[in-house]
Formats: C-alpha cells, sequence, structure tokens
C-alpha cells in the first residue's frame, strides 16, 4: 500500500480477520487509545516506532511492525509507559493486554491488512 489512511479494516494473521482501525493522521495516531476503556480489534498506527501509555486507562499490547507488517517485537505495558522507539519499526499495532498472546501474534509473524471502503 502507498499512502495509509485513517479509518477500518481487518488485520489478518495467525488467527483470521480482527478488526482494525487505522491512525495514519498526526491527530489520530496521538490520540490512538487515549480516553477508552477498551478496544474491540485493534489499533494500528502509521507511521509510528515507538507508542506511549500515560493517560491510558489500561494495560495494552504492543507490536512493532516492520514496512512489510513483519512483527519485530511485542510488548505488553502498563499504563504511564514510554516505550522506546523501535530502530526498523514503521508500524506499531496496539490492542488490550493479552489479545495478542491470543491471537498467535509474535516476532517473525507476517500480518495483513485489508482497508475497508
Amino acid at each position: 500500500m502507498a499512502r495509509w489512511e485513517n479509518g477500518a479494516g481487518v488485520l489478518y494473521g495467525a488467527e483470521g480477520g480482527i478488526p482494525l482501525e487505522i491512525a495514519a493522521s498526526y491527530r489520530a495516531r496521538a490520540r490512538g487509545l487515549l480516553g477508552r476503556d477498551g478496544i474491540d480489534g485493534a489499533l494500528l498506527l502509521t507511521p509510528a516506532s515507538g507508542v506511549h501509555t500515560f493517560r491510558m486507562r489500561f494495560a495494552i499490547d504492543v507490536a512493532y511492525l516492520s514496512r512489510d507488517l513483519t512483527v519485530l517485537a511485542v510488548r505488553t505495558m502498563r499504563p504511564g509507559r514510554l516505550g522506546l522507539p523501535r530502530l526498523r519499526a514503521r508500524h506499531v499495532l496496539e490492542t488490550e493486554a493479552g489479545a495478542m498472546a491470543r491471537w498467535g501474534v509474535r516476532p517473525g509473524l507476517r500480518l495483513g491488512v485489508e482497508v475497508s471502503g
């Protein structure tokens, strides 16, 4: 995909279609999951190489993705933490803590995204 835009989509990987929100604008990436009590599915921040959980209400799983959507690392972050940027990361996937393990998302797995609309 040449250029990402804010919107909805579906994430494919170890588990079939997972609802996905895409945050491609600066404003959407900055807002991220702030002010929410949870998320159904996942949020893709693009471009992004790091995240923080300041002012978040719940712990999250974070997957750092390369340009071709290969998982570089997966971390669980409690609220109030600063995640260090990953050198080769071009996208960051966020979801509720525990979801990545349930979905089988792990380093080396290549994910796919289908954009809705």
